[in-house]
């Protein structure tokens, strides 16, 4: 259910406290010549229509711009900071509760969010211990990746606009991917960009992580489903232990 779609009148007799309410999360950030600047955005609407419909809730508009720090300089990029994300996700958090909502799933298709979402995760635990809070990003994507993959891993958490997000894509919004500009361009990442602050274009100049060529919408439909079958278990347990409370 489109929760900007309803009117005042009919949504409030469908404001329960066991309806989850899902607010996508992206970015504009670059993605290579082969994926739009909106690549995340458009990821982040389409799995949280999937995730809302299979589980019965709202879902409300995706929250275009997201923490894109690492991409900043890259044409394109724009980015907020951890503290501003965080503030916005907590203050839709506290009117959603403030409306009689109290499972507030939020799906972030940019990695770069999730610092700020757990922020806002925790902000909101401490103000309403009674609200469900869910921040997700692809439940065990890199082990399902393990499965399709053709290349190699360059990084143990990052997948950007290499063939496992080109093949997210190419499932979800296909007519968003230029195949023809597609590259392969796996970077070398510094021993040391786990823990210390490492802008992109140290080791890329194209923001394309990995071999995009390799992508198929075959894989992306494994990895989407697959993902989305761990969102819905985590949300239904939600779910369920709000109706024990």
């Amino acid at each position: 259910m489109k929760f900007a779609e309803e009117n005042s009148f009919d949504i409030k007799d469908k404001i329960k406290a066991d309806v989850p309410v899902v607010l996508p999360i992206g970015a504009v950030e670059a993605h290579g010549g082969h994926l739009p600047l909106n690549t995340d955005n458009i990821l982040a609407e389409k799995y949280a229509d999937k995730l809302a419909e299979k589980t019965n809730g709202f879902v409300l508009p995706v929250l275009p711009f997201g923490q894109v720090w690492s991409l900043r300089d890259f044409p394109g990029s724009l980015t907020l900071s951890n503290a501003t994300l965080s503030a916005l996700v907590s203050e839709i958090g506290v009117s959603l509760y403030q409306q009689g909502f109290r499972i507030f799933v939020i799906f972030s298709a940019h990695l770069g969010n999730m610092t700020a979402l757990k922020d806002a995760g925790r902000n909101l635990y401490d103000q309403f211990p009674d609200m469900k809070v869910m921040y997700i990003f692809y439940p065990e994507l890199q082990s399902l990746a393990a499965e399709v993959r053709e290349s190699s891993a360059n990084h143990h958490t990052y997948v950007h606009a290499d063939e496992i997000e080109t093949s997210l894509m190419l499932y979800l919004s296909p007519e968003d991917v230029n195949m023809e500009r597609a590259i392969d361009d796996p970077p070398i990442l510094p021993e040391d960009s786990d823990y210390t602050p490492t802008p992109w274009q140290k080791f890329t100049s194209t923001a394309v992580l990995g071999e995009a060529t390799l992508a198929t919408a075959k894989k992306g439909e494994f990895l989407i489903e697959r993902t989305l079958e761990k969102s819905v278990e985590i949300v239904e347990k939600a779910k369920k232990e709000i109706r024990e409370k």
